[in-house]
């Protein structure tokens, strides 16, 4: 099992592919064993594609403990270092989005162009759903609150309108946030202290001083990482280009044009 040990924590990590290297930071609950994964995806036919588990998810490490922003994004910086990569393209996905903004900040050395997918730079700029507040509710409540956070054309009109339907798609959503290796007693702390940290999240005044190429890549039916949340990051990052796509928080999954375009981008 590939892990390498950085800073406080042992990070699981995964590589593939052949072409320019692209550091891919993942979401909220991600897991590599979760499949499809970004390893799965486009990016990893076009770049030397490097993945990992953030702390307290997945393989690695879980020290039931405060996280910050910060530490996330030095996370990353330490995986590069520990792994001999002096810069790459960077890509970050929902939360990952928000580490891989923090990260850019910190070690702008260390990215040559960001892609932003579904995420939100917090504050005054637009803040994300408040995921953190949702621990009391039973998992199925959950999950139907969420399909319509998610993709709000699955919102409460759409599941009385086509109950079987929603039924079904509220027993996919528990499937996907039930966790991967039930048997780990750490995995509920872990997510915990990463949603702590995600909502604590706060870039927005930051942002201007990004120099490298920055696009940022949507969902039009997401209220996860609403639209004025985008249009905060595109307004704050000089240069930066924005575009929606044909589904919600998913979308990379939802339009067959989405991960071509962010491939695109980062390969320029």
């Amino acid at each position: 099992m590939p892990t390498m040990k950085v800073r406080d924590i042992d990070i699981y990590y995964e590589t593939k592919g052949a072409g320019p290297r692209l550091l891919c930071i993942t979401g909220t609950n991600g897991d590599l064993r979760r499949k499809p994964s970004v390893l799965d995806s486009l990016l990893a036919e076009r770049f030397q594609l490097l993945a990992y588990d953030q702390r307290g998810l997945g393989r690695t490490s879980k020290p039931d403990r405060p996280y910050s922003m910060a530490e996330y994004a030095d996370d990353a910086a330490g995986l590069m270092d520990a792994l001999g990569w002096t810069s790459a393209r960077v890509s970050g996905i929902s939360f990952g989005g928000m580490v891989a903004q923090e990260f850019a900040l910190r070690h702008p050395k260390k990215v040559e162009r960001l892609a932003l997918a579904c995420t939100a730079p917090g504050g005054a700029g637009g803040a994300s759903f408040p995921l953190h507040t949702l621990g009391h509710m039973s998992a199925e409540d959950r999950a139907r609150l969420l399909l319509g956070v998610q993709d709000t054309r699955r919102g409460e009109a759409w599941q009385k309108q086509d109950p079987e339907r929603a039924k079904a798609a509220v027993a996919e959503m528990m499937a996907r946030r039930a966790p991967v290796d039930p048997g780990d007693p750490l995995i509920a702390m872990g997510m915990r202290r990463q949603l702590e940290a995600r909502a604590a999240h706060d870039v927005y005044a930051r942002l201007p001083a990004l120099t490298v190429p920055v696009g940022i890549f949507a969902g039009k039916y997401d209220a996860v990482a609403p639209e004025a949340a985008q249009h905060a990051l595109a307004r704050q990052i000089k240069g930066a280009t924005l575009r929606f796509f044909d589904g919600g928080h998913l979308f990379l999954m939802q339009d067959p044009a989405a991960y071509p375009a962010v491939a695109e981008f980062l390969a320029a």
